[in-house]
């Protein structure tokens, strides 16, 4: 259990624990942000990619990256003292997607990072949140020497809804990442609070 810090002689804060996952396409920057952020040393289960993956692993855009993940990433972020995140990275290869299911339950919301250079490569994760109903918002991960696209064109590439939230963003960049996260965590309660309305109602 952990417990925020708590001013001399008053009693330690247990501060309300909240899951997210951050998915999205291979080698769209989603270990890179889980490291950004987390205040823990990241757990990572990468393995070198190997020829035998060749046939399988689309690396087009990313033949640079020699590493992927096979299970998760997990890393922790305290945004205030009653309130801790723990963040999910969900494998990014179609061969380990039976994963999302055992990570995604009891999850508040997620992140899908997305590349404007492989914008494709997020559909599988959007439309996996969308079915499921599971707020998110997209991160548009803006890498060095990538044209900047404005937010509403990249809502329009991904025919998402009016209320998704999507932001510009830089993996590497802790608060760019806090932000993303804070917006998370704000879109899923007012999605809870729109659902009670229409519950009640």
């Amino acid at each position: 259990m952990i417990f925020g810090r708590s001013e001399r002689g008053k009693p330690p804060v247990e501060p309300v624990t909240l899951k997210i996952l951050v998915a999205g396409g291979f080698g769209v920057g989603k270990t890179t942000l889980v490291g950004a952020v987390s205040e823990i040393r990241p757990l990572r289960t990468e393995e070198l990619l190997t020829e035998a993956g060749r046939p399988v692993d689309d690396t087009r855009g990313v033949e640079s990256k020699h590493t992927t993940t096979v299970a998760m990433d997990f890393g922790r972020i305290t945004l205030r003292e009653d309130l801790v995140l723990y963040l999910f990275g969900t494998p990014g290869q179609e061969r380990f997607w039976f994963m999302w299911d055992e990570l995604s339950g009891g999850a508040l919301g997620a992140v899908v990072l997305a590349d404007t250079r492989r914008l494709e490569d997020c559909f599988a994760a959007v439309d996996y949140f969308e079915r499921r109903s599971i707020p998110f918002v997209v991160g548009v991960n803006c890498f060095e020497g990538a044209a900047r696209h404005p937010a509403e064109d990249v809502r329009a590439a991904l025919d998402l809804d009016d209320e998704v939230p999507v932001v510009l963003c830089d993996a590497r960049d802790r608060g760019s990442v806090k932000d993303v996260l804070i917006g998370v965590v704000q879109h899923a309660m007012a999605c809870t609070a729109e659902h009670r309305r229409a519950v009640t109602t």
